[in-house]
């Protein structure tokens, strides 16, 4: 089945480049074009497509907000943001909202056709290095853990020991393959305890483990990796 894909974006050459690489590819499928969050919005509704691929910075509504509307809507689709070269709040404050990560509008196409393709299959496509080092950049937009416990915390102690270590290590920003080696486990293994943590703890994907990570104070900004 074909990848359906929705485009996002206030200038339309930019979505007619998109659209001429995308229409290259036997597994994707542009079902439409939106030029602001609001159309987005209510186009994921209509369309129901696999991925959104969004622009951060657009009038009307921005891809922050009709981030946050579409993952609240309880929508499957799942959104891609796209941002220009500067690394800002408002990718981090889209991974908040419910993004499944991130890429720069300079992406090469074969890095943007691999990154809609793990999207489209669960994965996240912020490295998770990377996705630390933004959470350290923007660490103020973090609220202070020490002030107490949220209901939220409590569902940690639903893990097992060994998920435990396995979330730790995908903080630290390894992959699967870095965490078996370490663990000694599969890497199935290994990609079976990321689902199951992701379950227990009600998150999207390894994007959203580590925001939540930092968020509840598990890590903390200029900690030892």
């Amino acid at each position: 089945m074909k990848i359906r894909l929705l485009l996002v974006d206030d200038q339309p050459m930019l979505r007619l480049g998109f659209r001429m690489v995308f229409e290259t590819q036997p597994d994707l499928e542009v079902v439409g074009e939106a030029g602001d969050g609001g159309q987005g919005v209510a186009m994921t509704r209509a369309l129901r497509p696999d991925v959104v691929l969004m622009d951060v910075r657009m009038p009307v509504m921005d891809g922050i907000e009709a981030t946050r509307r579409i993952v609240g809507s309880g929508s499957p689709a799942r959104v891609l943001l796209l941002t220009t070269f500067n690394l800002d709040e408002y990718v981090f404050s889209g991974l908040r909202a419910g993004a499944s990560g991130f890429l720069l509008k300079e992406v090469p196409p074969p890095d943007l056709l691999t990154g809609i393709r793990a999207v489209a299959s669960g994965d996240a496509v912020v490295a998770p290095q990377v996705t630390r080092r933004l959470i350290d950049t923007f660490a103020q937009h973090l609220p202070d853990s020490a002030t107490g416990c949220s209901p939220a915390d409590q569902r940690l102690d639903q893990l097992t020991d060994r998920e435990r270590e396995v979330l730790a290590e995908v903080v630290r920003g390894h992959s699967n393959g870095e965490i078996a080696e370490t663990l000694t486990v599969s890497e199935a293994t290994v990609k079976t305890h990321v689902g199951r943590i992701l379950t227990k703890l009600q998150l999207r994907d390894r994007v959203q483990l580590v925001v939540y990570a930092y968020e509840t104070g598990i890590v903390r900004p200029g900690q030892d990796r």
